[in-house]
C-alpha cells in the first residue's frame, strides 16, 4: 500500500497543476474574445480586396488583346522552385495544433520531392521551426515571436522577398500554410497556393458591366500594387487567423486538463482514504493482538 504521506503529496502537487491550467485556460479565453473579433473584421477586408483584384484582372482579361499579360497570374506548369510559409505558435501546450500544420507542411515538402521541385521552406514560431531543425530540414528564412504579436510591419518585411523574387522569376510559386480560427471549438487547416494567383473564371459580361470606373491605362499597374498589397495581407491575416485558432486550441487543451486533474486528484483522495483505513486497521490489530498476547 503507497505511504499516506506520498498519496497526499500528489493530491497536492495535481491539485497545483489543475489551478495552473484553470487560470492558463481563463487567460485563453480572455485572449480569444480579442482575437477572435479582430479576425472576423480582417476576414471582410481580405474578402474585399479578392473582389477587387478579381475585377480588375477580370476587365483587363476581358479588353486586352492577348488577355491578362501579369506573371502573378501566369499558369506555371513545371516549376523549378517555390516558397512555402510555415505559421505555427511560439509556444505549446495547445493540443494538436502545432502538428497539424507540421504534418501538412511535411506532406507538401513530400509532394514537391517526388517532382523534383526545389522547396525553399520559410517558417514563422517557434515549434515549428525547432520541428524542422531538429530533423534537420533547411530554414531559406525564419522569424520569431512574430505569430503570437502580429505585426504588419514586420508581416511584410518577411513576405515581400517572396514577392520579388517571384516578379523577378526566381521562384515559380508561393504557398501559405497555417491552422486558422474556424469558431470557438474548431480550427481550420489552410494550404493556399497565394502565388501564383488562381485566375478565377473570368465573366466578360460582367466586367463590361463592372461599376468600377478605372481608366484601362492604369489597370495593370493598379493591379500589379493590389497583388502586392494582396500577398502581404494574406500573411499578415494568417498571423491574425492562426494566433486566435492558437487561442481556441490552447483553450480546449487547458480545460480537458482541468478535467484531467480533477478527475486524478478524485482517484487519489479515494486511494488515500483507503489507505488510511487500512492503517487505522492494521494498528487496531496490532493493539488487539497485543492485548491478547498480555492475557
Amino acid at each position: 500500500m503507497a505511504n499516506l504521506k506520498d498519496i497526499k503529496r500528489k493530491i497536492g502537487s495535481v491539485s497545483n497543476t489543475q489551478k495552473t491550467t484553470r487560470a492558463m485556460k481563463l487567460v485563453s479565453t480572455a485572449k480569444l474574445r480579442r482575437a477572435e473579433e479582430l479576425a472576423k473584421r480582417s476576414r471582410l477586408y481580405a474578402q474585399k480586396m479578392n473582389q477587387v483584384i478579381a475585377e480588375i484582372a477580370g476587365r483587363i482579361e476581358c479588353s486586352k488583346v492577348g488577355g491578362l499579360d501579369n506573371r502573378c497570374f501566369a499558369k506555371i506548369e513545371n516549376p523549378k522552385i517555390v516558397d512555402i510559409v510555415f505559421v505555427t505558435a511560439d509556444k505549446g501546450l495547445c493540443g494538436g495544433f502545432n502538428i497539424q500544420t507540421i504534418k501538412a507542411v511535411t506532406k507538401l515538402l513530400a509532394q514537391y520531392k517526388e517532382k523534383n521541385v526545389k522547396v525553399r521552406l520559410r517558417g514563422v514560431g517557434k515549434k515549428g521551426i525547432e520541428y524542422f531543425k531538429y530533423n534537420e530540414v533547411e530554414l531559406f528564412d525564419e522569424v520569431k515571436d512574430l505569430s503570437s504579436k502580429p505585426d504588419k510591419a514586420r508581416s511584410d518585411k518577411f513576405i515581400e522577398s517572396s514577392i520579388e523574387d517571384y516578379i523577378d522569376g526566381k521562384i515559380d510559386g508561393l504557398h501559405l500554410v497555417y491552422n486558422g480560427y474556424k469558431n470557438i471549438i474548431t480550427q481550420e487547416l489552410h494550404v493556399n497556393k497565394v502565388l501564383p494567383v488562381d485566375p478565377v473564371d473570368f465573366d466578360c459580361d460582367k466586367n463590361s458591366k463592372s461599376a468600377l470606373e478605372v481608366e484601362a491605362q492604369d489597370e495593370a499597374k493598379m493591379l500589379d500594387t493590389l497583388v502586392k498589397k494582396y500577398i502581404q495581407y494574406n500573411m499578415y491575416y494568417s498571423l491574425i487567423d492562426s494566433v486566435a485558432a492558437e487561442h481556441s486550441a490552447r483553450m480546449q487543451a487547458m480545460d480537458a486538463a482541468s478535467k484531467n486533474a480533477k478527475e486524478m486528484v478524485k482517484s487519489l483522495n479515494v486511494q488515500y482514504n483507503k489507505a488510511r483505513q487500512a492503517s487505522i486497521t492494521t494498528e487496531l490489530i496490532e493493539i488487539i493482538s497485543g492485548v491478547e498476547s498480555m492475557k
